[in-house]
């Protein structure tokens, strides 16, 4: 099934805005910026035990311009709850072809956990082991190394709606969740309906594939508008809640070299499209992917890797 607007996607949610506030100020006012965001990417940074992939025989490098692969994870995080990813994204970038590719994993695959029996729904293996364990999991299923991570906490990211003001997404069709009703059409939402929003379900036709769109428009609006000279006011605040809705273990040095480095990249997303078929097993739900369907995606992904 294919996810709508792929030229409306990002690469790297976490600096896109501070980066293009960046480029718009001036003076002493820029350095101001480029310190809040540089304090912000310090509390993002949340490095993990492993230095490399297991799939890489040597550490990719960002100063070398050479392909590499992010894991975006979408976590639900609650209070006392460490939570399940809701959202699993692949993306790998190739700056010498110029162009991501994307792909969705639905959060009910069915497939094997890394260290555990048996197999269980993709998105346990964030629950079972954190970042580590969904990074090692998802390597597996596609058979291709995940260099870096970054994660949203979208419960947290609502105090991010709120500090630029509020966002206006396209809603597709009406439903209600809570105690906020949801039009069709342009909608404006502040943080807690825009995270009743991301958290329906049941209702979509398009069931995860249709929540982990709406938790894209979500994010995609935050940047726009964090991005305006009109929020550049509020940057301290929006900064802030930044560092505390994302984590990843890309360091700010990194960061400012994949936006100046692979930037040109970013303008070219490829959607690809992981098939499958959604079924019950001892009455639980899963999606099923056959071998032959990763196999197609695996090899689409190791050779924009260059593997």
């Amino acid at each position: 099934m294919k996810m709508a607007g792929a030229k409306k996607k990002r690469l790297l949610i976490i600096v896109l805005s501070g980066i293009i506030a960046l480029f718009l100020a001036g003076g002493s006012y820029a350095f101001s910026v480029y310190h809040s965001l540089s304090k912000a990417a310090d509390t993002m940074h949340a490095p993990i035990e492993r230095v490399k992939s297991e799939k890489r025989v040597e550490q990719v490098t960002i100063e070398k311009q050479q392909p590499l692969s992010v894991l975006l994870l979408g976590v639900d995080e609650r209070e006392g709850d460490r939570g399940r990813t809701d959202s699993m994204i692949v993306l790998t970038v190739n700056p010498n072809l110029g162009s991501v590719k994307m792909v969705s994993i639905p959060r009910d695959t069915r497939t094997v956990i890394a260290g555990r029996d048996g197999e269980d729904k993709i998105n346990h293996a964030y629950a079972f082991g954190g970042v580590e364990l969904a990074m090692e999991t998802v390597e597996r299923f596609l058979d291709i190394p995940i260099d870096y991570y970054v994660k949203v906490n979208m419960e947290g990211f609502s105090g991010l709606v709120d500090a630029v003001g509020g966002v206006s997404v396209t809603n597709p069709f009406a439903f209600t969740y809570g105690e906020d009703q949801f039009s069709t059409g342009e909608i404006t939402l502040d943080g807690e309906s825009a995270l009743n929003y991301t958290r329906m379900r049941y209702e979509d036709p398009r069931g995860d594939f249709g929540r982990q769109e709406r938790q894209r428009a979500i994010i995609k609006a935050v940047l726009d508008k964090g991005a305006s000279l009109s929020s550049l006011t509020n940057f301290d605040k929006i900064f802030a809640e930044l560092g505390q809705s994302v984590k990843t273990n890309l360091s700010f040095e990194q960061m400012l070299g994949i936006a100046g480095k692979y930037r040109d990249a970013a303008k070219n997303i490829e959607q690809l499209e992981l098939n499958g078929t959604g079924t019950k097993i001892n009455s639980i739900y899963y999606y099923l992917v056959t071998d032959g369907e990763k196999q197609r995606v695996q090899m689409e992904l190791k050779q924009h890797l260059e593997l």
